[in-house]
């Protein structure tokens, strides 16, 4: 066991404090990972005390800590689990090269997170070690990787997705607030705060999806212990919920913005590549070259070169949107995830 993780004095007595052990232990890890964690673990804990009615918490834990786990154990499950999957998820490298000099299998050797207090180094990933690529392979090797096309389809995407969330937020604050006075307000804003919740799951879904950010994977519980009033009035005090209304919000303006970036530069781009095709076929190619009016703008044998400016603006913008990418996956899971 190592010291991050020390075997814990007690089997907890209670659900609320497993959870508080498992996010303890969880405590450095992915806080879309921590959230699915605490997820399973309520869900799993709450039906097994509500099929043993007549037992106290003690008494299921007790029993459950030998199926499911004591809390660091359920802990370093879920991270070699993360470990697998962001292997199967992790977009291949041309080759890797070992200490040795001898070439090795580069996609699954070394993992993307580790586990806690194991050193991030190359005996993890079998004494592999990544092959520095040249600046041009990182340029060109950008459209390799299926997050970049991902992320540009997310910005073509994002002012669809923004206008929808962006009406669909002041429009049910509209309505809740406004007819609060009567009491049809009170079951308007309860659907409309409880479908800010799902569409928050469905917006983390694109965004792993599509940016390959890790985004929660289950809700958050309701504690169906509680009286529905209380779940009621937890859904209006949780800061995330007011959060993913403030995401919602900004979609609209991002979504425009990445909107005119991503189809501003791909027509750019994709104009300057057939610009020979365009050349030669202008005025039926009895004059090769671009006209302009009735007169030749530009000559036939200069379109190549628009040709390879265009070719690089097109990576270049290829490396535009996979920045975008990684920048709105970090601004998504802070405002989407529950700390």
């Amino acid at each position: 066991m190592n010291a991050l993780n020390p075997p814990a004095a007690g089997l907890p007595i209670t659900i609320g404090e497993y959870l508080a052990q498992l996010r303890a232990a969880l405590h450095d890890a992915d806080p879309a990972m921590v959230q699915d964690a605490l997820y399973d673990a309520e869900e799993y804990l709450r039906s097994e005390l509500a099929a043993h009615p007549g037992r106290s918490e003690a008494e299921v834990l007790a029993d459950v800590a030998g199926s499911y786990g004591a809390p660091e154990e359920v802990a370093d499950i879920y991270r070699e689990t993360e470990v697998t999957v962001s292997r199967a998820l992790r977009t291949p490298s041309a080759v890797t090269r070992s200490s040795a000099g001898r070439p090795t299998a580069a996609a699954s050797a070394a993992p993307t997170i580790s586990p806690v207090g194991a050193p991030a180094t190359a005996a993890m990933a079998g004494d592999a070690l990544p092959v520095q690529r040249s600046a041009l392979a990182r340029f060109f090797g950008v459209a390799l990787d299926p997050h970049t096309y991902g992320a540009l389809f997310y910005m073509l995407l994002s002012l669809a997705t923004g206008i929808f969330f962006f009406t669909w937020v002041v429009t049910g604050l509209s309505l809740s607030v406004s007819l609060m006075i009567l009491i049809i307000g009170i079951p308007v804003a309860v659907l409309f705060f409880g479908s800010i919740r799902g569409l928050s799951l469905l917006e983390g879904r694109l965004v792993e999806v599509l940016l390959g950010e890790r985004m929660p994977r289950r809700p958050l519980y309701a504690d169906r212990s509680r009286g529905w009033m209380q779940r009621i009035g937890d859904m209006f005090t949780d800061g995330r919920t007011w959060l993913t209304m403030l995401y919602f919000l900004l979609m609209l303006p991002l979504g425009i913005v990445y909107f005119t970036i991503a189809v501003s530069l791909l027509s750019i781009s994709l104009v300057l590549v057939w610009a020979p095709v365009a050349a030669l076929v202008t005025q039926g190619g009895l004059y090769p070259g671009v006209f302009i009016n009735g007169e030749q703008f530009i000559p036939v044998w200069f379109t190549p070169l628009f040709a390879v400016i265009g070719g690089l603006m097109l990576f270049a913008t290829l490396h535009l949107a996979r920045a975008v990418g990684r920048l709105h996956g970090g601004i998504a899971k802070h405002l989407l995830v529950r700390l």
